[in-house]
């Protein structure tokens, strides 16, 4: 008898918790929908993407589960309004994708309580950004995918919990501020802006080792807009390589901005040993020498590693156009390691 009353106590205990262990929260009551700029940046009319990062945080008792199209386009929706409140239109890319007959391929995403899940989509594929000013701008989300008409229904949040239309998440909002077109300097390359200041950056009539001191701590502080602001990106791509020049030769004006611009993300995205994109710890300026033409500024440039701190002297060669110094090559000498 003991046997079976103990059979018949863990039977009504699984029975108890079974329905626990499997509940979920089917209208995302407790779940944050918030979204962020994943890299931010000065953005224009025209250029680069904006990444937006969305993260989906569950902080209910119970498991949330959506489903998450490979054509964002479908689990996804962005609503960009300026400050008069005017709705900007929506991408000709994203109308193409929701009116083309398709099968809509998604996998279902479980977030656990106490749990996040983040992905990111670039706005561009939503809106169309195509006038400078500022912008208002918040996502949604649907959990049992987009379907035509949705989107009609939904509101600005201003909260910072998630608004619940017909299922779907709406995302507090987010402020952006989109320029006018870049300005083009002779190199064909959009001129800098400083990040900080949000104002357009000037060349000034620095000494060579003013130039070259600004670009250093411009690395260290990894602010891009000023490490090229006096880097003459033409001649240091072409100083080195006869085949690059052959080819220079050879290209139209567009070919040749392109081969530029090409050259300036590599030196972002390569800082291996000895390029002029690595991050010193400490640098000294030893010797500067110019004439009203050309001059150099030999640096002696600490990097310090794990176990050692290695010694290298770059000589940054510099040339004058117009009252502006400019680096247009360098060299690199290895001192040993203290």
């Amino acid at each position: 008898m003991n046997y079976v009353k103990s059979i018949l106590l863990i039977l009504v205990s699984m029975m108890i918790l079974l329905p626990l262990g499997a509940a979920e929260s089917p209208d995302g009551s407790g779940v944050d929908f918030n979204i962020r700029f994943f890299d931010r940046r000065i953005y224009y009319v025209e250029g680069d993407p904006i990444y937006i990062q969305l993260t989906i945080t569950n902080n209910s008792p119970l498991t949330y589960r959506f489903k998450l199209a490979d054509e964002r386009a479908f689990s996804l929706d962005f609503d960009a309004r300026t400050t008069s409140n005017r709705s900007l239109e929506p991408a000709d890319t994203l109308i193409r994708k929701r009116t083309q007959y398709q099968q809509i391929f998604f996998r279902e995403i479980a977030v656990e309580s106490g749990e996040s899940f983040s992905f990111v989509e670039d706005l561009r594929h939503y809106i169309n950004v195509n006038h400078p000013g500022s912008l208002v701008i918040s996502a949604r989300l649907y959990p049992e995918l987009y379907r035509p008409g949705m989107a009609k229904t939904a509101a600005v949040n201003g909260g910072g919990s998630p608004v619940i239309l017909g299922g779907a998440l709406e995302s507090k909002r987010l402020s952006l501020n989109v320029r006018p077109a870049a300005v083009t300097g002779p190199d064909g390359i959009p001129l800098e802006m400083d990040i900080a200041t949000n104002a357009q950056l000037v060349r000034e009539r620095f000494a060579p080792d003013q130039v070259v001191e600004y670009t250093i701590t411009a690395r260290q502080k990894s602010q891009w807009e000023k490490f090229f602001l006096y880097l003459d990106l033409e001649s240091m791509m072409l100083a080195h390589d006869s085949a690059l020049q052959r080819k220079w030769l050879t290209e139209s004006e567009e070919g040749r901005r392109r081969m530029v611009e090409q050259y300036r993300q590599e030196l972002r995205n390569t800082v291996t040993d000895g390029t002029i994109s690595v991050i010193p710890t400490s640098f000294e300026i030893e010797r500067t020498q110019y004439n009203n033409f050309e001059g150099s500024v030999s640096v002696l440039q600490k990097f310090k590693s794990t176990y050692f701190t290695e010694l290298k002297r770059y000589t940054y060669f510099l040339r004058q156009k117009d009252n502006i110094w400019s680096i247009v090559d360098y060299s690199v000498v290895n001192l040993g390691t203290e």
